[in-house]
C-alpha cells in the first residue's frame, strides 16, 4: 500500500459496533473483492472490499472476516483469515502479510491461513442460530456478474439450509454513515492531495492542451502524495463535453474561450474525496461565463448551508431547486411563466440542472447511507449544483465535500481556490513545478 496505515483503534471500533448490533448467538462473515480479470493472463489492479477495510483495516486479496460473538471460546469471537505466501507469490506477486502484520493492522489476535477457513468456520457455523452475509446492496448498483459476496451466501444456503439468514447491510449502512475522527483524517488526506492536483493544473492548462494531459497532471499529483489512485474516473470536459455528465472520454483538444469542468477525486485509504471546478481555458471568464459561475457559486453557498442535522434530503432539494430557480431566470434561461406552468414531477430547473444536489462520501465515491433519514453530525456529504447550457457549449459545476456537525456545516476544500478573481489569479500568475 502506499498510504500510511490508519490507527487500529478504528477497525476495533467498527467491529465492535458491529457486533452490538447483532442478535443472540449470530455469526458474521465477510469477503474481501475478488481479483477481476482483464484479458489473456492480467487483472485489473485489486480494490479492497469497502465494508471489509471498515472492519479489518486489511487491504489484501483472498481475505476473510468472521465475528461471532457469542462463540464459546473468547478467541473464536473474531477470527481473520490471510492468504498464506510461499516462495512463488513472494517472487512473482511480493510481500503478502504475515500473521503478525495481519495483527498489527487490524487488532485481532485470531488469524488463520484462508486454506483453513473451511474447517474452522464449519465448526463456529454449527453452533450458530443466525448467519449474517454482506451483499452490496447499494441503491445505484446493479450487476450480472455473481460477485463474490453473493457467491458465498448461494453456497451457504445450500450447505447450512436450516440456519436463519440475515443482512449486514442495513447495519454497516448505518454505521458508516456517520464517520470517525480518524475517518475524518483520512478523508482530509485525500481532499489536500485533490487541492495540491487542481492547483498545479490551474498553472498549467490553456488553449492547445488535450483533456488527457490534464488529466495525467491531475494523477502524477495524487500518486506523489501516497494516494492509491483516483477516487473515480477523473471527467476532463472542455466546452460541449462539459454538458455531459460522465464524460470519461478526455480526449479533446481545450479551445480558447471555452470552459472546462473537471470533476475529480483522489483516494487516500480507500477513502475518497470529490471536487468539481469549471475555469476558463484561457485563463479569463467571459461576462456569461462569470455570470454562469457565479449563479452556481451562490447556489452552492446556500445549499452548503442547509446542510445540518435533522434536515431531509427530500426537503432539501426541494429547497435547492427553488434557489436553482430563481437563478435561472436570472440567467434568461427560464421565465416566471415556465415556473408557473410547469410538471411539479419534473421541475423546470431540471433542464439545466439535472442530477442531484449532495451525495454521501466516505470510503466509497457514493458512499452508503440512508437518504430517507434525517442527516446526523458525522455524516460527510458533496455539495454540487450545476447548471448546463448545451446550446452555449457552457457547463458549470461546483463542488465540495462537507462535513455536518452540531453547529455550522464544514468544508472540507477550504483551501481549494472556488472564487473567479481566485482562479483568475492563480491561473494567470502560477507555474507548474
Amino acid at each position: 500500500m502506499k498510504y500510511h496505515p490508519l490507527d487500529v483503534r478504528l477497525f476495533i471500533r467498527n467491529r465492535e459496533n458491529f457486533m452490538a448490533k447483532m442478535k443472540p448467538n449470530s455469526i458474521a462473515i465477510f469477503n474481501s473483492n475478488d481479483e477481476m480479470p482483464r484479458s489473456a493472463d492480467g487483472y485489473h489492479a485489486f480494490r479492497q472490499n469497502s465494508d471489509l477495510y471498515y472492519l479489518t483495516g486489511i487491504d489484501q486479496e483472498q481475505t476473510i472476516l468472521v465475528l461471532y460473538p457469542d462463540a464459546p471460546k473468547e478467541h473464536l469471537k473474531q477470527v481473520l483469515f490471510l492468504r498464506k505466501t510461499n516462495e512463488y507469490i513472494s517472487v512473482w506477486e511480493g510481500h503478502k502479510y504475515t500473521k503478525e502484520e495481519g495483527e498489527n493492522a487490524s487488532g485481532i489476535t485470531t488469524i488463520y491461513w484462508t486454506e483453513d477457513f473451511e474447517l474452522i468456520f464449519s465448526g463456529l457455523m454449527h453452533l450458530a442460530e443466525n448467519c449474517y452475509l454482506n451483499l452490496n446492496e447499494h441503491g445505484r448498483f446493479s450487476t450480472e456478474v455473481p460477485y463474490k459476496d453473493i457467491r458465498v451466501a448461494r453456497e451457504l444456503k445450500e450447505k447450512y439450509p436450516l440456519h436463519n439468514y440475515l443482512r449486514s447491510a442495513p447495519i454497516l449502512h448505518g454505521l458508516r454513515s456517520v464517520k470517525h475522527r480518524y475517518e475524518i483524517e483520512a478523508m482530509q488526506e485525500a481532499v489536500d492531495i485533490t487541492n495540491k492536483a487542481f492547483r498545479r493544473i490551474l498553472g498549467f492548462i490553456k488553449p492547445g492542451v488535450t483533456e488527457y494531459e490534464i488529466e495525467a497532471e491531475i494523477l502524477h499529483e495524487f500518486l506523489r502524495n501516497r494516494a492509491t489512485g483516483t477516487a473515480y474516473p477523473s471527467i476532463i470536459a472542455s466546452g460541449k463535453n462539459a454538458c455531459v455528465l460522465h464524460y470519461i472520454d478526455n480526449n479533446q483538444v481545450c479551445q480558447e474561450g471555452d470552459v472546462i469542468l473537471m470533476d475529480f477525486g483522489a483516494e487516500y485509504a480507500n477513502y475518497a474525496a470529490d471536487l468539481s471546478r469549471s475555469i476558463p481555458v484561457s485563463g479569463r471568464f467571459t461576462e456569461r461565463q462569470r455570470d454562469v459561475y457565479n449563479a452556481v457559486l451562490r447556489i452552492k453557498k446556500e445549499a452548503t448551508n442547509m446542510l445540518r442535522p435533522g434536515t431531509l434530503m427530500e426537503e432539501y432539494v426541494e429547497e435547492v431547486g427553488k434557489i436553482t430557480e430563481s437563478e435561472l431566470i436570472g440567467l434568461g434561461l427560464l421565465t416566471k411563466e415556465d415556473i408557473a406552468n410547469q410538471n411539479p414531477k419534473r421541475p423546470a430547473y431540471k433542464k439545466y440542472f439535472m442530477h442531484g444536489t449532495s451525495h454521501h462520501l466516505g470510503l466509497d465515491v457514493h458512499d452508503v447511507g440512508n437518504t430517507y433519514l434525517p442527516m446526523e453530525a458525522g455524516m460527510v456529504f458533496t455539495c454540487e449544483p450545476g447548471i448546463y447550457i448545451p446550446e452555449e457549449s457552457l457547463g458549470i459545476r461546483i463542488e465540495n465535500d462537507i462535513i455536518i456537525t452540531e453547529g455550522d456545516p464544514i468544508n472540507m476544500m477550504a483551501d481549494t481556490p472556488v472564487e473567479v478573481e481566485e482562479i483568475e489569479d492563480l491561473m494567470n500568475e502560477t507555474v507548474i513545478g
